[in-house]
């Protein structure tokens, strides 16, 4: 296994930090751009499960008929860079703007996956998390970088381009770390999700539970009487709670990590529940956000590593869960949590999360042929 200062791992942390920074500003600043130049808000919901739902896809199609070699990475990461060029010329026009956001979300539900496999095939457990952790502090940075400066929708999508070609580059760099061994790849016709449909239903739901979150937290706290500056310290101190737990988490990896997942999501449950009934109360919703080091971080962690662990064809594993999670149970959950908004959305919310947890106790009972 590599250290921290190998030139993998300086380039895993290089590669995090602006693939996650090009997050940060296509899910935080991108979409006040369309509002701004009139798109109304079911254009916007439309645009943004683009991209989740090609994560979604993609998976099938490289389970049937593409393996995810090098060099369709490489082609991966060059069009991605290539869509927010288009960006551009599309951007005031729906349909057109739709398609390029489809191509952008099919490029780099493909690029993820194949870093992910390159990381936890060279890094050890306690080494993974504070590789990682680097990404976190892009979408961070880019955040507050942008909140003061940005002037202009043009300005943002400047900084699109930017961060995804530094991706690119960094992320072509890494194409000679990747030692899985293909021949065990050609056989992704044997992959199976009904094996561990348990497994995979709970990190739908999982992922279906953050809905309400990621959409609406905002917007439920600033009208509970929360200013919208402590809302925005809320959102940072969840960031830095999880960079801490990327650093320190080594040790817990070392356990089971299935038991992990389980009082991960319990955990999520509780922390949506505590939202449900104190959302005017500063201390509790700060307490709840310190919860996202374990709902998103460690369990972020322990779901690939485990998802690793299970399946032969490395890459198309972490394509599926990448697809399953946050793509389908992205674009689930923001579409149910616009249905549901309202006093009772962190309680479905919560409710969700605990079958998750449920249907985890199904997966190792099965796991083990008990059942």
């Amino acid at each position: 296994m590599k250290t921290l200062l190998s030139p993998v791992a300086l380039l895993l942390s290089a590669f995090y930090f602006f693939y996650f920074a090009l997050i940060g500003v296509y899910v935080i600043f991108m979409p006040k751009v369309l509002h701004d130049l009139g798109y109304s808000a079911a254009e916007v919901g439309i645009i943004y499960a683009a991209a989740p739902f090609m994560r979604f896809l993609l998976p099938f199609l490289f389970k049937h008929f593409v393996r995810l070699t090098s060099q369709v990475y490489l082609a991966a990461l060059l069009v991605s860079f290539l869509a927010t060029l288009l960006f551009f010329p599309t951007l005031h026009h729906f349909a057109l703007y739709l398609v390029a956001n489809l191509i952008f979300g099919g490029a780099m539900g493909i690029t993820l996956p194949y870093v992910e496999t390159i990381a936890l095939a060279t890094l050890s457990k306690s080494h993974y998390g504070k590789v990682r952790l680097w990404g976190s502090l892009g979408f961070m940075g880019i955040a507050l970088w942008l909140g003061k400066v940005l002037a202009s929708p043009q300005e943002a999508l400047y900084y699109l381009c930017a961060t995804t070609l530094l991706t690119l580059l960094f992320g072509a760099a890494l194409i000679r770390y990747d030692k899985t061994e293909h021949a065990s790849e050609e056989s992704d016709h044997t992959f199976s999700l009904m094996k561990y449909w348990a497994f995979w239903l709970s990190v739908f739901l999982m992922q279906v539970g953050f809905g309400g979150f990621y959409n609406f937290f905002t917007i439920y706290e600033t009208s509970h009487g929360i200013s919208l500056e402590m809302t925005s310290w809320m959102w940072s101190f969840g960031v830095i709670c999880e960079i801490v737990m990327l650093y320190f988490q080594g040790p817990l990896l070392q356990r089971n990590l299935l038991g992990i997942l389980q009082f991960a999501t319990a955990v999520t449950a509780l922390r949506w529940l505590l939202l449900y009934l104190y959302p005017d109360s500063i201390l509790l919703t700060f307490l709840s956000q310190s919860l996202h080091a374990v709902s998103f971080a460690l369990y972020h962690t322990a779901a690939i590593t485990y998802v690793f662990s299970l399946y032969t064809q490395k890459k198309l594993a972490q394509q599926f869960f990448l697809g399953i999670a946050f793509g389908l149970g992205g674009s689930v959950g923001a579409i149910l949590s616009g249905k549901i908004y309202g006093e009772y959305l962190f309680l479905v919310e919560s409710f969700i999360t605990f079958i998750a947890f449920l249907v985890l106790f199904v997966h190792a009972r099965r796991k083990k042929g008990a059942v």
